[in-house]
């Protein structure tokens, strides 16, 4: 199964997109896992993935990729051995930091085979400005932003020319290694290319 994680801050459009993503796979005749842990909001991203048909598997309580490793260790082993799917996608908490997940994954990937797609960030456009000024909001995004191999722009249909060629900017500065994609789930902006990734990219870990 390959290991794709949708990471990004509260509010990003995370959850949106992975709904269209995972629709998407299915399409493709993909089977597809899906692990949520959005702090308390995750019953309710739950609910909304389940009446699109999806499987969802709920850890609850805090951050999986420290509070909750021993959980998402014992959850990877238990899908990767008892539905095997083509597609593990995992969308952490707004304050999980990817790599510390792809490390997890790598310990669980000595008992069950798990290969590294693609790791997404959806960085907000709307909220741009306010991410990369505030110093402990700033430090966590970077972080995000240096684990990943895609950079979506997030919500481009809700703000002007001058905010995305500012967050593109910014997002540079962070990883200048990153692909960047324009993003707006509900306008279909950038949808294809990005799912087109999930589906075709493989990474080392």
């Amino acid at each position: 199964m390959r290991l794709v994680q949708i990471a990004g801050y509260l509010g990003s459009g995370k959850t949106t997109f992975l709904l269209a993503l995972v629709q998407k796979l299915a399409e493709n005749d993909k089977k597809v896992a899906i692990l949520v842990n959005d702090m308390g909001e995750i019953p309710v991203d739950g609910k909304v993935m389940e009446k699109a048909g999806m499987k969802v598997k709920d850890i609850g309580g805090g951050c999986v990729c420290c509070t909750l490793s021993g959980s998402l260790m014992n959850t990877l082993l238990a899908i990767g051995r008892e539905q095997n799917p083509d597609f593990i996608i995992i969308e952490p908490t707004g304050i999980a930091v990817p790599k510390n997940i792809t490390e997890l994954a790598q310990r669980v990937s000595k008992k069950v085979e798990i290969s590294f797609g693609a790791t997404i960030t959806l960085f907000d456009t709307t909220r741009a400005e306010k991410l990369v000024t505030y110093d402990t909001l700033k430090r966590l995004i970077s972080t995000q932003i240096k684990d990943s191999d895609i950079v979506a722009l997030s919500k481009v249909d809700a703000c002007d020319a001058d905010a995305i060629k500012f967050s593109k900017e910014e997002v540079a500065k962070m990883n200048p290694n990153a692909e960047i994609i324009n993003l707006s789930t509900k306008e279909g902006v950038g949808f294809e290319e990005l799912a087109s990734a999930v589906m075709e990219i493989e990474v080392s870990a």
